[in-house]
């Protein structure tokens, strides 16, 4: 699963503060730097989480002027603002404006789901002849990471060298037994946001321990806009022959089945709400992508014709998650102030199949002492 391209790192940029443990060793608001591309990055104060750690907000901004804003509660992209086909700015991803509502509890708003994400079956795996039990949160499965998953962690960040564009670089050292996985995993995610118009997320860990790890970026997309209507018009291109057939609480069968004669026929560009009438309730499904596992990849290419974004989406991982907002009923306000319908959002979450510890028929998820589990996945954006 390794991407011989790799971002250049180490180097912290003289301007910015440098996170320590989750706080801040610089006490002043907000703090900016260049980067070797010509962007920029800046850090401002996010708030405080109830225990009392200090979050900080990074604002990348490439040499075209693409924005993206991550804070390192969680590894959340809070907005990510693309021109449209008349270079008029919008913000394309779902999310708030201040911490609080993110600790208060969301449906994994841009958050970095881990250390396994998707579902794991009754929330138990047997790894080496020793079975984990795990915390049950998604009806009777675990779901991203068990109860305090990595979306609701506060991780070391620094901003980086990258001749790409602005990066930051987040760490978070996840404990021996933390939600009941084994081993002390570390972990290292690496946002750049490239002068050739992409969001590259970079992920690495290890661990001293055989353990377990399926890593991705839950991001809620609306191409035409943060909080302007459903997605159900977008025009959807999924890079995949191949679903993973699950059963009535969403775990694989172990069957992989065609598209061909489905719903999940997006071979070609297909609106996402032409079908999902017969999908009860809306798009959560495990597309295989055509290709390797650990090769880059076309793995999705999604347009809204009202105003022309687009964005195409490329990996190393074996699998996308389609999910379609389905659980969300107008009852969250976001960033635009307007409320989030059904369907307002589109989720393309590239990782493993889900449930794959308990499937040696899939890609593995194992990762053992020595090994560095490596995973791309590149988010390119243009208009037209």
């Amino acid at each position: 699963m390794r991407d011989s391209r790799r971002i250049g790192a180490g180097v912290v940029l003289a301007m910015l503060a440098v996170i320590s443990g989750g706080c801040r060793s610089s006490g002043k608001s907000a703090s900016k730097g260049k980067t070797a591309g010509g962007g920029s990055i800046v850090r401002s104060d996010f708030g405080k989480t109830k225990d009392g750690k200090s979050v900080d907000l990074y604002t990348l901004t490439n040499k075209n002027g693409l924005v993206a804003k991550i804070t390192n509660y969680g590894g959340i992209i809070t907005e990510l603002h693309v021109p449209d086909r008349n270079g008029q700015d919008g913000n394309i991803v779902l999310g708030f404006a201040s911490l609080d509502k993110y600790v208060a509890g969301h449906p994994f708003f841009g958050a970095i789901a881990g250390r396994v994400a998707n579902r794991i079956g009754k929330g138990r795996f047997t790894l080496d002849g020793k079975e984990y039990k795990l915390a049950v949160n998604n009806g009777p499965n675990s779901l991203h990471g068990g109860n305090v998953g990595f979306d609701k962690k506060v991780w070391d960040a620094e901003p980086v060298s990258s001749k790409e564009g602005p990066a930051l670089r987040m760490q978070y050292v996840s404990p021996d037994g933390e939600e009941g996985y084994p081993g002390t995993l570390t972990t290292t995610v690496i946002y750049t946001l490239t002068d050739d118009n992409e969001l590259k997320i970079d992920y690495k860990a290890t661990t001293n321990k055989p353990t377990i790890v399926n890593l991705t970026n839950h991001s809620y997309f609306n191409l035409a806009g943060d909080g302007n209507g459903t997605v159900l018009d977008h025009e959807l291109t999924i890079n995949a022959d191949n679903y993973t057939v699950f059963d009535a609480t969403q775990i694989p069968t172990g069957e992989i089945k065609p598209v061909a004669g489905t719903p999940l026929d997006f071979r070609k560009p297909t609106p996402i709400g032409q079908r999902i009438d017969q999908t009860g309730g809306g798009y959560d499904h495990n597309f295989v992508l055509n290709g390797k596992t650990g090769q880059m990849k076309l793995c999705a290419r999604v347009r809204d014709p009202k105003s022309g974004r687009v964005m195409e989406i490329r990996t190393t991982e074996p699998g996308v998650q389609l999910y379609t907002a389905n659980g969300l009923d107008g009852k969250i306000t976001g960033t635009s102030g307007k409320p989030y319908p059904k369907y307002g959002a589109f989720c393309l979450e590239t990782q493993h199949y889900p449930d794959s510890v308990n499937h040696p028929e899939f890609p593995s998820v194992v990762l053992r002492p020595g090994q560095t589990y490596h995973t791309t996945t590149v988010h390119k954006f243009s208009a037209k």
